[in-house]
This record gives structure tokens, C-alpha cells and sequence, in this order.
């Protein structure tokens, strides 16, 4: 018998497993949120592929720069004479009896097989040059651009995360709202019964507890439609086995994070958009170069090896074959004229682009800073309004008690702690986005916001 309770013991932490539930959902973090849309988020694979694109396409202007190796081969068989005879001289076999007049001028059907490597070297194409440039820089702005929608996804997923945690807490608060209200429901009904308040009282209660209970429905609504749109940040929507923080961080951790979001002393970055608007409008004036480079002459090299020969690839002796080319082309039916003023009309069009970049970076900056003050005001004004609330409803309440309260008096002071709660939570995170997108409009990182989770 004792040996049977051992083992019985020894496989209760197994059987504890066992028991545990097999959709466990774990924890997700802000930092984890974020790092999982970084890596798959939509928008942010849509961008980096765009600027895997434009890398790409950086390395098109090498063709006017880089050497070309190219291999050929060819067969040909003919009767016609001179072909015959060019073909027997290439593959050097001629002899005496080739010059007859018999076989030169009704020769056999001859064959050719030809082999040969080319080479062409570019050895002066100033457009090519300048547009290996444009295209290095135009690169480096796709790069920025990358970054900035990086940003924005960022603060997207701030903005989702908190936001389906603010959904629980407001489905918490309603469902509060609601036991309260029923509980109004049951006292005013007794009330009545008693012949102490109106059945208009019971009815009133009625229509607000039905309120509420609408209210709380729509409220977990929010909170499916909201976890749904964090994982389509997060790029997956299938994976939505995860927990999230029971409550918006306290009001105290939102002021020590919304210090750290505006340090005064260290200077705004240069924001990402910015600079890739800067990076176009220099790409801008470097195809403005390019486009005058088509004026110019260009000068190639090529070099081939051939080899000729019946049959046999690459066989019997090779020849080779050096030259330089020159060409200029002084008009090109006004092609070269159409080219030069498009871009010149393109660098003027992101010159205006890059200023109204810089301008709109400084309003939001000054936006998203003066926001998150009023941010902070107004979370500041809700707590106090959050515990005027519930004290103006325990004091209506007790007055309701002992009838000297109306129960419409007593259901709108309800009605006003319920919305001073739900107001509350919602005041702290306005205060938690317009710390993101300070951030952002200032070219930070969100890091200071992964705080309030500690």
C-alpha cells in the first residue's frame, strides 16, 4: 500500500501538467509586439522589398561601366561561292586545288561552325557614371523611406497594443457599471413594492441598466476587433494565442515615461522621411548631370576570339580581333532635349518636396509636444474627476436610501462615475500615444514607452 501512495505521488506533477489547459496563452510583451511586426508586419516587408528593389535596380547603370563578356557560336552551310571560300580560308584550308576555277565557282555545300568570346569594354560614358550616382543615392533614400515606414508601423503597434488592453480594462469597468445598475434595478424594485418610490423608478432603472448592458457589448466587440488588428500589425492573424496586460499602466508610470519621451537636453534627429526626402532631391540633381551627359561622345573597347572549323567547337586555331569605337550623336530627334528638361523639372519638384518635408516635420514636432502636454492635463483632470465621481455617487446613493434622492438623480450619477472611469483610462492612453508619436515626429526610437510595462 505504500508503494502504491509513492507512485501515486511521484505522478502528481505530471498529472498537474496533464491537467493544465492545452490553449495556454502566453504573455506578449510591447517589445515583443514590436519586434514581431518588425520582422513581419506588412508594411514593413512591403518596404523592405522596395528597397530591395531599388538596390537592385542601382546596379542597372554598370552596363555602361563594367566589361562585357559574351560567348557565341554558329553553324552555317552554304553553295554560294564566296561564302564557301571565306569559310575555307577561316578555317585555313586552303590549298592549291581551292583555287580552281571549277570548285570556286560551283563549290560543294561548305559548312561553318563558328566559336568565339567577346569582349566589350566601355571606356568613356559619362551618362553611365552619372547614373551609377543617381542610382546609388536613390537607393539610400528607398533605405530611409524604409525606416520611416518602420516608424510609423512602430507606432501603429503602440497604438493597437495599449489600445486592446484599454478595451479589457473599459469591458471590466462596464461590467462593473452593470452589476451596480442591476443592483439599482433590484432596490428600486423593492422600493416599489413597498409603495416607497414610483414603478416609474423601477422602469427608469430598467432602461439604464439596459443601457449600460449595450454598452458593454459593444465594449467586447472592441476588444475581439482590436486583439485582431494587433496581429495584423504583427503580420500574422492567425496567432492570437497570447495574453496582454490586465490594465493601462498607473498614471504615475505614464508621468515618469512622458518625462523620459521630452528629454530637454538631447537634440531631435533627423527624421527619416526627412532625409530621404534629401536623398531624392540630390538624386534629383544628379540625373539633372546625367541627362546633359547624353550630349557627349562615348568611346568602347571590344576584343573577340574566334575560332572556325567544321565541326568542332572551339577547335582547330583561334583569331583574334581588337578595335575602339567612337560615337557621338549631336541630336537624337530632340530625344536628348525631352530627357534634359524631365529632369530638370523632376529636381525641381523634389527640391519642393525635401522644404515641404522639413516644414512638416517641424509642425509635427511641435504638434505631437504640445498634444502630449494637453495629453497629460487631461489624464490629470480625469483622476480627479474619476474620484469626485464615485464620491458623488456613494453620496446620492445614500440619499436615494433614505428618500431624499429621486432615482433619476441616483442613475445620472451613476451614469457619470461609469463615464468618468471609462474617460480615465482613456485619458492615460491618449497620453501613451501622443508619447509614440512625439517620438516619432522627433526621429526617436519608442524605447522609453517599454517602461511602462516594468
Amino acid at each position: 500500500m505504500r508503494d502504491v501512495i509513492t507512485r501515486l505521488l511521484c505522478l502528481l506533477p505530471v498529472l498537474g501538467l496533464l491537467a493544465e489547459p492545452a490553449g495556454a496563452q502566453a504573455p506578449l510583451s510591447l517589445q515583443e509586439a514590436l519586434e514581431r511586426a518588425g520582422r513581419s508586419g506588412y508594411a514593413n516587408r512591403i518596404a523592405a522589398g522596395q528597397h530591395a528593389a531599388q538596390a537592385g535596380a542601382a546596379l542597372a547603370p554598370f552596363r555602361g561601366i563594367l566589361p562585357t563578356v559574351r560567348v557565341e557560336g554558329s553553324y552555317l552551310k552554304t553553295t554560294d561561292p564566296l561564302t564557301a571560300f571565306g569559310f575555307t580560308l577561316r578555317q585555313r584550308a586552303v590549298t592549291p586545288t581551292a583555287f580552281a576555277p571549277a570548285g570556286l565557282n560551283d563549290p560543294d555545300p561548305t559548312g561553318n561552325l563558328m566559336s568565339g568570346v567577346v569582349v566589350e569594354q566601355p571606356l568613356f560614358n559619362a551618362d553611365a557614371w552619372l547614373g551609377r550616382a543617381v542610382a546609388a543615392i536613390a537607393s539610400r533614400s528607398s533605405g530611409a523611406a524604409e525606416q520611416w515606414t518602420r516608424a510609423g508601423t512602430a507606432v501603429e503597434v503602440v497604438r493597437a497594443y495599449w489600445g486592446a488592453v484599454l478595451t479589457q480594462e473599459q469591458v471590466r469597468t462596464l461590467v462593473s457599471a452593470l452589476e451596480s445598475a442591476r443592483s439599482h434595478l433590484r432596490q428600486a424594485e423593492v422600493m416599489a413594492r413597498q409603495g416607497m418610490v414610483t414603478r416609474s423608478d423601477a422602469l427608469l432603472a430598467s432602461v439604464k441598466a439596459g443601457e449600460v448592458e449595450a454598452m458593454l457589448l459593444n465594449a467586447e466587440s472592441q476588444t475581439r476587433l482590436a486583439r485582431q488588428g494587433l496581429v495584423v500589425l504583427m503580420g500574422d492573424p492567425a496567432d492570437t494565442a497570447f495574453s496582454l496586460p490586465d490594465a493601462l499602466p498607473q498614471p504615475e508610470r505614464v508621468r515618469i515615461a512622458g518625462a523620459r519621451v521630452t528629454p530637454g537636453d538631447v537634440a531631435p534627429t533627423t527624421r527619416a522621411d526627412v532625409e530621404a526626402a534629401d536623398l531624392a532631391l540630390d538624386a534629383a540633381k544628379a540625373d539633372a548631370r546625367r541627362a546633359t551627359a547624353l550630349l557627349l561622345p562615348r568611346l568602347n573597347g571590344f576584343g573577340r576570339v574566334d575560332w572556325n572549323t567544321p565541326s568542332t567547337p572551339f577547335g582547330g586555331r583561334s583569331a583574334w580581333t581588337l578595335g575602339l569605337m567612337l560615337s557621338w550623336t549631336p541630336f537624337a530627334g530632340a530625344s536628348d532635349i525631352a530627357e534634359l528638361r524631365g529632369a530638370k523639372g523632376r529636381r525641381e519638384s523634389a527640391r519642393a518636396m525635401a522644404e515641404a518635408a522639413h516644414a512638416q516635420a517641424a509642425l509635427e514636432a511641435f504638434r505631437t509636444r504640445d498634444a502630449l502636454q494637453v495629453a497629460l492635463a487631461r489624464m490629470e483632470i480625469a483622476m480627479r474627476g474619476t474620484a469626485q465621481a464615485a464620491e458623488a455617487h456613494r453620496i446620492v446613493g445614500r440619499k436615494y436610501d433614505g428618500g431624499l434622492a429621486a432615482v433619476t438623480e441616483l442613475l445620472d450619477a451613476a451614469a457619470i462615475e461609469t463615464a468618468s472611469e471609462l474617460g480615465d483610462v482613456a485619458a492615460r492612453y491618449d497620453v501613451i500615444v501622443a508619447m509614440a508619436e512625439l517620438r516619432k515626429a522627433q526621429g526617436l526610437d519608442l524605447s522609453p514607452l517599454q517602461d511602462l510595462e516594468k
